[in-house]
C-alpha cells in the first residue's frame, strides 16, 4: 500500500488559512526601494522602479536578499506537514540512478552513478563490458569553498583518458581537465574559460576539439563583452592548452558560437556554427593528425541559418544528417562529401507523422528516436532507409538518450515514465530476434502500479488541441476537489514528455495530482508547433495553458481553489504571464528562474541568443509583443494574485537572478489579496544544473509545503 500523509482539505475556509499563514510570517514582506526610472523605447514611456535591483553585486541587494530570504524562511518554515515532506521528499531520492554508459573504441565505458542521497553523482569506470566498475572520478570528494559538479565528460577512444568539465556552483562557466583510467590521477593541463562546449576527441585519442570564450583582461572595463569571441580550438594531450590551435573562428560574427563532432573511422570533423537558439550552419572538415588536427578547407552542407543540423553519423565521404529543413517533423538524409549542395541530398528516414528528436547510427543500422503525442517511439532502419524493426517500450514514457558504436552491435538506451524512475537497457542490433535487455532498474519508494496516467486534449483559444498528461493515484475521485500541480514550458522547441520527477512523486503519493500541458512553442509536435509558440505567436503558450487549466475544471480534476502553476526558466516566464492575465484561475504559483523583464532580457548574460524564440526588444514590432505579455511590467497593481512563490538563485548566470528580483518586488507591491509573495534566493547555485542532492530536497520541500499549504493538500488528522 502507498504510503499517505497528506490528504485534500474539504471545505476548508481559505481565507481563515491564508490570515493564520500571513500571521505565522509576519504579514508584510519586507519594503523595497523604488526609483524613479524611466526609459523610452519606441517613443513609450516604460517605468522600472526596480532597476537598481539588476546591480546584483552591491551590498545593498546583499541585504535586500537576506531580508527577503528571511522573510520568506519564516512563512515556509511555519507551514503544516513540512518535515513530513522532507522526510517523504528524502526517501524517495534514495533510490540509486546510473546513467548511460560513455563507450570507447577500445570496448571500455564510463558512466555516472548516485548511489541515492550522494550530493554528485560519481564516475565509474570499466576496462571492458563485463569488467568491474571502479571509482574514477567522485566530485563529492573534491574540496573547494564552493559546490563542484561534473557538466560534461567524454573517454578517449582508447579508453586511457577520460576529459572532464568541472562547473562551480553550478555555472555554466567550466574548465576542462583530462584523468588517466589507469590511476585516477590528473594531467597538468586545465583548459580555462570554456562555456557552451562540448568535448569530441580524435579517434587517435591524441586531443580534444572543445569552444572557449578569450580570457578576460586584467582590469576590468564596460566594452569587454565575456560572450563574444568564442573560437573552436584543438587541444593536443601533453601540450599548454595556451598554445591550441583555433580551428573555427567568426572575427565579423563576435557573437558566434561553435560546436564539433568527430566521425569514429577518424575521416571527418563536423562543424556547428550557432547564433542563437535555433538553426544552426553544417560544415564537414577532414580530419589530419596530431600536429595538422584539420587538414584542407570546410565543406559547407547548409548555410543560412534556415533550419536545424546535427550529423548521425557517417560511412565513408557519406555523412547522415538529422534536418527539418523542408521536413517540420524532421528527416535524414545522406549527403554526399564531394557534392554536399541540398539538390545532391538523398532522403533516407522520410518525414512521417513522428516527431524525429535524435538518431545514431550503431552496427551499421541508423537508430530514430521519435515522439508520438509527446511519447517515445523507437524505431530501427538500414542505411538505405529501409525500416527494420521496431522496439517495444515499456509504456506510455520517454526514450532519455542513445548510446551505441557504427562498429558495434549492442545499442544502450534509457526509458523513464511518469510514474517509474529511468531504467536502462541494452539490446544487441546484430541479432535480428533480440529483445531489450535490463542493465539497471532502480528500487525506489513508491509503487508505479498504484498511479493511473491519462492523456487528454483542451482546447485552446484559436481551436487549437493542446496535449496535457494527468497522472495520480489509480483510486482518486474527480469530484473537482484535489489539489493540482499543472507545470508547463512552451518554448525553445524543447519537448515536455512524460518522466519521473521525485517532487512529482511525493505530491501523487499525497493524493494530489500532477498534469503536463504540451503548450505551444515546445518542440513536441515538430518546428511548426514551435514556430505557432514564438515571436508574435508567443502569446499562443499562455492561451494554451489557460485552457489546460480549464480543462482540468471542466473535467472533475481539480478546481481553480486548488490548483497551482509551475515552470522553470522559459516556464517560469509563462508562469509570471499567465497569472497576470488570469489570476483567479489559480490558488498558487512557482514561477521559478524565470525571464520575468522582456524588455531588457537581451542585456543580460546569454539572453541575446534568445531573441530568435522572444523576438528583439529594440525592434518595434517585437516591442509591441513583448510589452504586452513581459510578467514584470503587467503586473497591475490592486489585483488579488495567488499565493507566489519566486525562486531563483544568486549564481544563475543563464537567467540573471535580477529578472525574479525585480518581479518579486513589483509583484508584492502590487498584491491586493492577503496571499503571500515570497523570494526565496537560493545561495551558491545556478541555473538548476549541477543542483546537490540535500539542496534538491530543500528546495523542493519548500515548494511542495507551499503548494499544497496553499491548494488544501494539507496534514491529514492523526497521521
Amino acid at each position: 500500500m502507498t504510503p499517505t500523509f497528506f490528504r485534500p482539505a474539504r471545505g476548508l475556509p481559505a481565507a481563515a488559512l491564508v490570515a493564520a499563514l500571513a500571521a505565522a510570517a509576519h504579514a508584510q514582506p519586507p519594503d523595497t526601494r523604488r526609483v524613479d526610472h524611466v526609459d523610452t523605447l519606441h517613443g513609450v514611456e516604460i517605468a522600472d522602479p526596480y532597476r537598481w535591483l539588476e546591480d546584483t553585486d552591491t551590498s545593498e541587494i546583499g541585504d535586500w536578499v537576506a531580508r527577503q530570504n528571511a522573510h520568506a524562511r519564516a512563512h515556509l518554515d511555519a507551514l503544516p506537514g513540512r518535515d513530513a515532506l522532507r522526510e517523504r521528499l528524502t526517501a524517495l531520492w534514495d533510490y540509486e540512478r546510473q546513467g548511460l554508459p560513455v563507450l570507447s573504441a577500445s570496448g571500455a565505458m564510463a558512466f555516472e552513478r548516485n548511489s541515492g542521497l550522494q550530493e554528485q553523482p560519481v564516475i565509474l569506470f570499466r576496462a571492458a563490458p563485463d569488467a568491474a566498475p571502479k571509482v574514477l572520478l567522485d566530485p563529492n570528494a573534491m574540496k573547494a569553498d564552493e559546490p563542484i559538479s561534473v557538466s560534461d565528460f567524454a573517454l578517449s577512444p582508447d579508453g586511457r583518458i577520460l576529459a572532464y568539465a568541472l562547473s562551480r556552483s553550478g555555472s555554466d562557466w567550466n574548465r576542462i581537465r583530462f584523468r588517466r583510467t589507469d590511476t585516477g590521477t590528473d594531467l597538468d593541463e586545465t583548459i580555462a574559460r570554456v562555456k557552451f562546449s562540448g568535448i569530441a576527441w580524435t579517434a587517435d585519442s591524441s586531443g580534444i576539439f572543445y569552444s572557449r570564450y578569450p580570457d578576460a583582461p586584467a582590469e576590468a572595463h564596460d566594452d569587454f563583452d565575456p560572450l563574444a569571441g568564442q573560437t573552436l580550438r584543438f587541444h593536443r594531450l601533453g601540450t599548454p592548452p595556451a598554445d591550441d590551435p583555433v580551428v573555427r573562428a567568426a572575427g565579423d560574427h563576435p557573437r558566434r558560437g561553435f560546436g564539433a563532432g568527430a566521425s569514429e573511422d577518424g575521416r571527418w570533423l563536423y562543424l556547428y556554427d550557432w547564433e542563437g537558439t535555433r538553426y544552426n550552419q553544417l560544415h564537414v572538415q577532414r580530419l589530419g593528425d596530431a600536429d595538422a588536427p584539420v587538414t584542407g578547407e570546410p565543406v559547407a552542407i547548409a548555410t543560412g541559418f534556415d533550419a536545424d543540423y546535427s550529423v548521425v553519423g557517417s560511412r565513408g565521404d557519406t555523412i547522415f544528417v538529422r534536418t527539418n529543413r523542408d521536413a517540420p517533423r524532421g528527416r535524414i538524409v545522406a549527403v554526399d562529401a564531394d557534392r554536399p549542395q541540398p539538390d545532391h541530398w538523398r532522403t533516407v528516414v522520410a518525414e512521417s507523422g513522428d516527431v524525429l528528436r535524435d538518431a545514431g547510427i550503431v552496427h551499421g543500422r541508423i537508430v530514430v528516436h521519435a515522439l508520438r503525442d509527446a511519447a517515445s517511439v523507437l524505431r530501427v532502419f538500414d542505411l538505405d532507409g529501409t525500416t527494420l524493426r521496431d522496439i517495444a517500450l515499456p509504456e506510455l514514457g520517454t526514450v532519455t538518450g542513445l548510446r551505441g558504436r557504427a562498429d558495434g552491435g549492442a545499442l544502450y538506451y534509457g526509458f523513464t515514465s511518469a510514474s517509474r524512475p529511468t531504467a536502462q537497457y541494452r539490446i544487441d542490433l546484430a541479432d535480428a530476434d533480440s529483445e531489450p535487455a535490463s542493465l539497471h532498474a532502480p528500487k525506489i519508494a513508491f509503487d508505479p502500479a498504484a498511479y493511473v496516467t491519462r492523456r487528454g486534449f483542451a482546447t485552446s483559444r484559436d481551436g487549437t488541441r493542446i496535449p496535457v498528461l494527468v497522472t495520480h493515484r489509480a483510486d482518486l475521485e474527480r469530484d473537482g476537489s484535489n489539489p493540482t500541480v499543472l507545470y508547463g514550458y512552451g518554448g525553445f522547441d524543447i519537448p515536455l514528455t512524460p518522466g519521473f520527477r521525485v517532487s512529482a512523486a511525493a505530491w501523487m503519493q499525497s493524493g494530489g495530482i500532477w498534469a503536463v500541458a504540451n503548450a505551444r512553442g515546445g518542440g513536441e509536435y515538430g518546428s511548426q508547433w514551435h514556430d505557432a509558440g514564438i515571436r508574435d505567436n508567443k502569446p499562443n503558450t499562455f492561451d494554451d495553458m489557460i485552457a489546460v487549466a480549464g480543462w482540468l475544471t471542466h473535467n472533475g480534476y481539480t478546481a481553480p481553489e486548488h490548483l497551482a502553476l509551475h515552470g522553470a526558466s522559459n516556464g517560469g516566464m509563462m508562469v509570471g504571464a499567465v497569472i497576470n492575465r488570469r489570476p483567479d484561475l489559480f490558488a498558487a504559483a512557482v514561477p521559478a528562474v524565470g525571464v520575468m523583464d522582456m524588455l531588457r532580457f537581451h542585456r543580460f548574460t546569454i539572453g541575446w541568443a534568445w531573441t530568435s524564440d522572444y523576438g528583439d526588444p529594440e525592434d518595434a514590432e517585437d516591442f509591441k509583443t513583448l510589452r504586452g505579455y513581459s510578467p514584470y511590467h503587467n503586473i497591475a497593481p490592486g489585483t488579488e494574485y495567488p499565493a507566489t512563490l519566486v525562486t531563483t538563485a544568486d549564481h544563475d548566470d543563464r537567467v540573471a537572478p535580477a529578472h525574479s528580483y525585480k518581479y518579486a518586488a513589483r509583484l508584492q507591491r502590487a498584491q491586493g489579496g492577503e496571499a503571500p509573495i515570497l523570494l526565496r534566493v537560493q545561495t551558491q547555485s545556478g541555473h538548476g544544473a549541477g543542483k546537490g542532492t540535500s539542496t534538491r530536497i530543500l528546495e523542493w520541500t519548500d515548494i511542495l509545503a507551499f503548494l499544497a499549504t496553499h491548494t488544501g493538500l494539507i496534514p491529514a488528522a492523526g497521521e
